[in-house]
């Protein structure tokens, strides 16, 4: 006991309040004690050098840890989600249990398009992310920053980067960076705080994918005959040279770099707060330079005494034949119509012949293909109750009477602003941008129309405040919590930090950019 109370006067880390039972005939494992007694200390105990810590730090260290302990799993957080769009349409539409029941039944299935394709999006990216040619690129990068603040800047520009191009690839690039760099910490000692190493990864769905070249909002617009023409809110495409390939949303990628770089520098705690990776996952002493160069390697061993059925399902040749065909019509449909050719159907289709084009045998890319398809699972599973969501809403009027309070006060300078708040609010209960964009995209281009705005700034726009809450909603951040091996509440109180801390940043930008 002596010895506890001088080494709590001396700063150091002990336990003084925990009372533990045991059993009289239960062995005591010391190592599984100190465990147990790290995490407890590390979560009850402020840090001896809390004192140095900047406001930035304190608030996202003080968001952390009410995360950690209140965060529900990203199931449990759609099935909240139901319960209080339910509860508000009961109060606000004054509608019935059994209207509200229905409504959710209703809408339950009516993304499964949808689903499918942000399913092939995801699959046809992870692909692409985990080819070993990738993921050399990916080690290499691992190897450049000095310290933890620099990791946390690389990784956060390489998610934000990588997200432009296509959210699946930067969501995956991006989970892999994150896992990779903190092997590559643990190994070097490098103090580098692990969960918010998964924010800085999760930043291009958080900023940059969703004005991006596969922002679902924008390739819906962009693709001919799309639900909103249909239903006669506009009359033409929108292609991409207004939406993504643009002065506006250019100039806004670029000051969103700058500036989530510069907030992810300073949330960075000091070294002795740091929690890297081994806190989190167990560590292979293997790395993955070693593991990938070995499976490179077994990949090209000749198969010993082929039969003909394995000779044609390893054939480079049927597979490189039908890749190169795929690749010249995804090349010809930008060189006859433009940058306006993106549309959601040209992207998945390129994904998907530039990861046969790589893996070349159509075995090894169906193999690479299944792997990739359970990182999908989760979000397979939660559109329904997303679905079930935006049924509840549209059904009731929800929808429309959020939609009319915000856009009633919209003005021609103050639209983008408002348009994000809209597509942020509307985030959290809808987190599928694509279902989110068929509810309010209609009235959101009718508004924009009437006072002037182009298209393509008013889905800019929306796209921010889409992309902005996926900092406060997990659905999205599943397959980068599969990959790192993170629960939610460990990541995600840094990640609405970085939410509240990118308010003033958006605000003022978007009030202020010009088109």
């Amino acid at each position: 006991m002596a010895e506890l109370v001088d080494a709590r006067r001396s700063g150091r880390r002990v336990l003084t309040d925990v009372r533990v039972r045991v059993s009289p005939w239960a062995p005591i494992r010391t190592d599984s004690f100190l465990i147990c007694f790290e995490e407890y200390v590390m979560t009850t105990e402020k840090p001896a050098q809390q004192a140095n810590l900047t406001p930035v730090q304190k608030l996202g260290e003080a968001i952390a840890d009410r995360v950690e302990r209140w965060m529900p799993s990203p199931f449990l957080f759609a099935i909240i989600l139901t319960y209080v769009a339910a509860i508000t349409a009961f109060i606000s539409e004054d509608s019935s249990v059994t209207d509200i029941a229905l409504s959710w039944y209703d809408g339950f299935w009516n993304l499964l398009q949808f689903a499918m394709q942000m399913v092939i999006i995801l699959v046809t990216a992870n692909v692409v992310a985990y080819h070993p040619k990738v993921k050399k690129l990916i080690l290499a990068l691992v190897r450049l920053p000095r310290n933890g603040r620099q990791a946390v800047v690389l990784v956060g520009l390489g998610s934000m980067l990588s997200s432009w191009i296509s959210w699946g690839l930067g969501l995956i690039f991006g989970a892999i960076l994150v896992r990779e760099m903190g092997k590559r910490a643990y190994h070097d000692k490098t103090p580098v705080h692990y969960p918010l190493l998964a924010v800085a990864g999760y930043m291009g769905m958080s900023l940059t994918w969703g004005w991006g070249m596969s922002s679902s909002a924008g390739l819906l617009q962009a693709t001919e005959g799309n639900t909103l023409m249909q239903m006669g809110f506009v009359d033409r495409i929108i292609p991409a040279t207004e939406w993504v390939f643009h002065s506006y949303p250019l100039t806004l990628t670029g000051l969103s770099l700058v500036f989530g770089s510069l907030m992810l520098y300073l949330l960075c705690p000091p070294n002795e707060n740091c929690r890297g990776i081994e806190h989190y996952v167990e560590v292979k002493e293997k790395t993955d330079v070693e593991s990938s160069d070995s499976v490179e390697a077994s990949s090209q061993k000749p198969i010993q005494k082929p039969s003909l059925a394995d000779r044609i399902d390893n054939s480079t040749i049927l597979g490189g034949i039908i890749a190169l065909t795929g690749i010249a019509l995804f090349a010809r449909a930008f060189f006859t119509q433009g940058l306006g050719a993106l549309d959601l159907n040209v992207l998945n289709f390129g994904f998907l012949m530039i990861g046969l084009l790589l893996f070349t045998s159509p075995t090894r890319y169906l193999k690479e293909f299944y792997d990739s398809i359970q990182g999908s699972a989760g979000v397979i599973l939660l559109f329904p109750f997303y679905a079930g969501i935006i049924g509840i809403m549209t059904g009731t009027g929800l929808v429309d009477t959020m939609t009319e309070s915000l856009l009633s006060i919209a003005t021609p300078s103050n639209f983008p602003v408002i348009a994000w708040i809209t597509g942020g609010i509307l985030n959290v209960f809808v987190p599928s941008a694509g279902g989110e964009w068929a509810i309010i995209g209609g009235p959101m281009l009718v508004a924009s129309a009437e006072l002037g705005i182009p298209y393509g700034q008013a889905i800019a726009s929306y796209a921010v405040g889409d992309a902005h809450t996926n900092l406060l909603n997990p659905f999205w951040a599943i397959p980068l919590l599969a990959i790192t091996g993170l629960r939610a509440r460990d990541m995600f109180g840094y990640a609405i930090t970085m939410m509240i801390l990118l308010i003033p940043f958006l605000s003022i930008t978007l009030y202020l950019l010009p088109y």
